[in-house]
């Protein structure tokens, strides 16, 4: 339930994180599971009556991951795509096909 407001509380002070939710920086490590991600993931799904089955699921035949640097310059997959047939326009067609 939301607590009114009362005319006291400025709009900032209630836009602000309550201190239990605040994360303290070094607890957080960017890509800390990007390499196991790569290799494919196992998801324990827990059934009603009491069993837990497991899928594994690896990444679709196609996907290409891009790295972080990477994805700063190409952000979509249309951005990726036009930087790439720019590229094979450059090869020379007896190159192309091997």
């Amino acid at each position: 339930m939301k607590k009114a407001m009362n005319n006291s509380t400025s709009k900032r002070e209630s836009l602000e994180m309550l201190p239990e939710y605040k994360s303290k920086r070094k607890q957080r490590v960017r890509g800390k599971y990007y390499r196991a991600y790569r290799q494919g993931h196992t998801v324990k799904i827990p059934g009603e009556d009491g069993t837990v089955s497991a899928q594994h699921f690896t990444l679709a035949e196609g996907t290409v991951m891009l790295e972080p640097d990477v994805r700063e310059y190409f952000p979509t997959s249309e951005s990726v795509n036009q930087a790439l047939r720019s590229l094979i326009a450059m090869i020379p067609k007896s190159r192309r096909r091997r």
